[in-house]
């Protein structure tokens, strides 16, 4: 039988009600940068008559949201590759090929979004990570959670070698970045300046041709592929146990690990924070501890909580409106970068570098609201989100019907 896409009767609310909740995660977590608020200098962000407040959005920003909507949407993305298997095997094909296919374009999309309108993308290192899922799909589940967890846990080791050798791994693309910004007259001081009064999209794509430099410096210094694997392999084990279709009877160990993962995790990330906002007093491996030590349990709490309040209250609003923006994530995804480079960027409303970091979030904010409100209309007539039928029809090489049949 030839694979077809999850259809709507197989969905489950929960799933997307989660992604809906990382997307606003993302959006607080992005929009600083989009407002260009990040590149300031420290004496550039105490001007805004917001400094007062913005201190303590800045620290509460690392306390709640740094690392833990990152982190709820790729075991998310781990949940949909065990789906997609399973719906494969079903059809007695093992969905590698089909899967492989849906991360090639994946790669595409994020290379797109990276080169030409945000170079913070995080979909081009999902696909390149994703694709080594196959490789575990034999796994039991103990030896995939004990490789998860070694992986979470191994850019600390690699932290603490390069702090005792006094190395950076990034230094090659760090080189590189700043020679080709050097040829464009861009220096590291006036990014902010630079983006908020260039008019013309030529000059944004040499900026984010810069960006994408810079972000292959993240991707090393920050371990991430190390992290991201380490999650996808998480959430695939959830995945094919089927966690999340039986809810109810985990309502016990949710409620539980609702409490014990927002204690530990807010205790946890009070400390990350303190180390973020001033300069990881304790040395870079003690922050990167910090980090592993905080983001997993208080991601834990935020997804268990979410859970157990499900199973208690399944018929609340908050579900409906969460899961709107879940089921179509990578068209608001994408679209959160439009509307970061149209309010900020010179090319737009030139915003940017003009509002504290207070009022940046509350844009956020309004701006997830928004796509709450245009993903509930949009799926009263569509069944899919525009990227995500672009990506299943490709996916799949078959015409899917965007219109929502009755």
């Amino acid at each position: 039988m030839k694979p077809v896409p999850t259809t709507e009767k197989q969905r489950h609310i929960i799933l997307d009600a989660l992604r809906g909740f990382a997307l606003l995660g993302i959006c607080l977590a992005n929009l600083p940068e989009f407002a260009l608020w990040t590149f300031l200098s420290e004496e550039a962000q105490q001007a805004f008559s917001t400094w007062p407040s913005d201190r303590v959005v800045r620290y509460v920003q690392y306390l709640l949201v740094d690392g833990k909507f990152y982190t709820i949407f790729s075991i998310l993305f781990g949940i949909g590759f065990s789906i997609i298997l399973e719906h494969a095997l079903q059809r007695g094909s093992t969905g590698v090929i089909l899967f492989y296919r849906r991360m090639t374009l994946l790669l595409l999309i994020g290379f797109f979004h990276l080169m030409f309108l945000w170079s913070g993308d995080i979909l081009l290192l999902y696909a390149l990570c994703g694709m080594l899922l196959p490789l575990f799909r034999k796994g039991s589940d103990r030896r995939l959670l004990g490789i998860a967890l070694g992986l979470w846990f191994l850019p600390v080791l690699i932290d603490l070698f390069q702090e005792m050798a006094g190395i950076r791994l990034a230094q090659p693309f760090v080189n590189a970045q700043w020679s080709h910004a050097a040829a464009y007259g861009i220096d590291e001081d006036n990014f902010a300046s630079w983006l908020r009064d260039c008019t013309g999209y030529a000059g944004v794509f040499q900026f984010l041709v810069q960006g994408a430099f810079e972000r292959m410096s993240e991707f090393v210094d920050g371990h991430r592929a190390f992290k991201v694997l380490s999650l996808f392999l998480m959430g695939y084990v959830v995945g094919r146990n089927r966690l999340y279709a039986s809810l109810e009877r985990y309502a016990s160990l949710l409620r539980k690990a609702t409490f014990w993962g927002l204690l530990c995790g807010l205790l946890l990330s009070a400390v990350y924070a303190y180390s973020a906002v001033n300069g990881r007093p304790f040395g870079l491996a003690v922050h990167a501890l910090l980090y592993a030590l905080s983001v997993l349990p208080l991601t834990i709490g935020y997804v268990a909580g979410l859970c157990w309040l499900y199973v208690k209250h399944e018929k609340l609003a908050v579900f409906r409106l969460l899961a709107a923006p879940g089921r179509m994530a990578l068209s608001n995804y994408i679209l959160q970068s439009v509307i970061g480079v149209m309010l900020f960027y010179g090319i737009g409303l030139g915003f940017g570098t003009h509002v504290g970091l207070s009022y940046v979030e509350l844009i956020a904010i309004a701006i997830f609201l928004f796509e709450i409100l245009l993903s509930t209309l949009w799926l009263r007539l569509f069944r899919f989100g525009p990227l995500e039928w672009l990506w299943r029809m490709l996916t799949y090489g078959s015409w899917f019907n965007p219109l929502r049949t009755r």
